[in-house]
């Protein structure tokens, strides 16, 4: 599966970038679809995903980041606000999985940095 992302850069905290997600309709339509992020030296964390309607965010992120999909246009999108030090990272769209919790399969993009500073 072919996941493209764009948006990331360089911004100061306060400020705000749009992420981008490309892919194959049957993935983005069919499937949950989500962003995380890993910092250098940690783990991957969920940001956000969505399926069906159902739309879930890391507490770290609520009300600061929106996750959004573009059917037409086989894009998923994160509207990032009021960014943080701590929103620094390589951000990943891919497509979830659920059980016990939400993660991110190997269908995933190769990722855009963001840096907050």
């Amino acid at each position: 599966v072919q996941l493209v992302e764009s948006g990331g850069g360089s911004v100061q905290a306060g400020g705000s970038l749009k992420l981008t997600c490309a892919g194959p309709a049957y993935i983005l339509e069919q499937c949950g679809m989500g962003w995380f992020r890993q910092a250098p030296g940690k783990e991957e964390n969920l940001v956000s995903v969505r399926r069906d309607g159902t739309i879930i965010y890391a507490d770290s992120v609520k009300g600061r980041f929106t996750i959004s999909q573009d059917g037409t246009k086989n894009t998923l999108y994160l509207q990032m606000n009021d960014l943080k030090d701590e929103d620094t990272g390589m951000y990943y769209c891919a497509r979830m999985i659920y059980g016990p919790t939400w993660s991110a399969t190997a269908d995933r993009g190769q990722g855009t940095q963001v840096t907050v500073s």
